[in-house]
């Protein structure tokens, strides 16, 4: 008897997902636990597994497709041992019956399209394709015995078809000039793939943008109307910080097992500047503003799907190498795709790090709802006057990004003076504590 494959819990205040990529295809075996189907929601990416042994029997949404929680998106079927619907061998007896015993009547055409397990493989290629391509086939018209599947076993891909609409699209002359008429299903018009006017539609390709890069483009526009978004800058002289890493970093690794690096620094001078002005940790709601006295700050990570800001908790509470090791960890697990909902939620303050790609200086924009973020950039080396005299120090360029309506001009640029004093004097660090 099948089994249904249904859309698990996504977490609290997850509705919703789209399916990213299936890891098996319909026929494949599949054993208990295996991973099936990989979902992609608006923090995180995490993978269904199978409930049983046996073969995936149907797919019924398909890479693209939005889904809900509790929703059926394929079967399972009990299939044979090997997995792959195939026929049990024969016996001995049944190998020494004479060929003419063996043989069955031939099926009649529509019952020869059925397979064991349960899905048509006719000749026209559509049993070598899931039900969300066959469905992009049918809508633009295409001939699925045209298509050469480039997925596993020959399976047709999506974006095999998609190829093959580029390819008509690009070689179709048009039979008359002026304005192309716009063939309509069900009373509305169809949306034909974009093709480049100059015929170069084979230089172009159409990538689907993740769940998470659309909610993060979202809420990036949505940051930026909802808030009354300034930025003030300042710079800071990292020699104290530099001479002191240089000093201390290879017994601290030894002592720790942690690498001291620059941004445990740069998280205690923000708790220290934070416990300063209140008004910077903080929340806008409705007609209230909310002072957090704990410090959650949210690390920004660049992954291959986009920015992500895990939380490293009470920072206030943990010293160099707790924040060290701490930062590190939600890194790894944000490139490795493995962060939960609980390292994602909530965050008080963010710091972005534009540095590490060689950005000299940059407006980073707010993580809602939070009132500011702090970005780094890149040390560069310039000439600056101390005590009358030009010299050559490492210079890092600071910006602070505040919502206006909370957080006045005056109180943003004494928060980002307050950053530097503690960065230029490190050791003053220890007393923010």
């Amino acid at each position: 008897m099948a089994a249904e494959i249904h859309v698990p819990e996504l977490g609290e205040s997850v509705a919703d997902a789209t399916v990213g990529r299936w890891l098996k295809q319909e026929g494949d075996a599949v054993t208990s636990g295996e991973a099936l189907v990989e979902l992609e929601t608006d923090k995180i990416n995490f993978e269904v597994e199978a409930e049983q042994d046996g073969v995936l029997e149907s797919i019924s949404k398909g890479e693209g497709e939005t889904v809900n929680v509790g929703e059926i998106i394929g079967t399972i079927g009990e299939g044979s041992e090997a997995g792959d619907g195939a026929a049990p061998a024969e016996t001995e007896e049944q190998a020494e019956q004479p060929q003419a015993e063996a043989e069955q009547p031939e099926p009649e055409a529509e019952e020869a399209e059925e397979t064991s397990n349960g899905h048509r493989e006719v000749e026209d290629g559509a049993g070598r394709a899931s039900p969300s391509v066959r469905r992009l086939a049918q809508e633009y018209e295409v001939d699925l015995a045209e298509v050469t599947g480039s997925g596993s076993g020959g399976r047709i891909t999506r974006d095999d078809v998609e190829r093959l609409i580029r390819a008509q699209s690009s070689t179709a002359a048009p039979e008359k000039t002026g304005e192309p008429e716009q063939p309509e299903r069900d009373g509305r018009a169809e949306t034909q793939p974009a093709v480049a006017q100059d015929g170069r539609a084979n230089l172009e390709e159409r990538v689907r943008v993740s769940r998470r890069r659309q909610t993060i483009a979202q809420r990036l526009v949505e940051s930026q109307q909802t808030t009354a978004m300034l930025t003030t800058f300042n710079e800071a002289d990292m020699t104290a910080v530099m001479e002191l890493r240089k000093r201390r970093k290879e017994a601290f690794q030894e002592r720790t097992g942690s690498r001291l690096g620059f941004m445990s620094f740069f998280t205690k001078a923000a708790i220290g500047a934070l416990k300063a002005f209140p008004k910077v940790n903080a929340e806008l709601q409705d007609t209230e503003l909310v002072l957090k006295k704990y410090y959650d700050i949210g690390v920004a990570v660049s992954t291959d799907e986009g920015l992500v800001v895990p939380v490293l908790r009470d920072a206030d509470h943990k010293n160099f190498a707790e924040i060290e090791q701490g930062i590190a960890d939600l890194a790894t697990k944000a490139r490795e795709g493995k962060l939960t909902l609980d390292d994602l939620r909530g965050g008080t303050f963010t710091i972005t790090n534009g540095g590490i790609f060689g950005s000299l200086v940059s407006t980073p924009i707010l993580t809602l709802p939070q009132v500011a973020i702090l970005g780094m950039h890149k040390i560069q080396e310039r000439p600056v006057v101390v005590d009358g005299e030009m010299v050559v120090r490492p210079m890092m360029y600071l910006a602070l990004s505040y919502d206006h309506r909370v957080i006045d001009g005056a109180e943003a640029v004494s928060f980002l003076v307050r950053i530097k004093e503690l960065i230029e004097d490190p050791e003053s660090l220890l007393l923010e504590g």
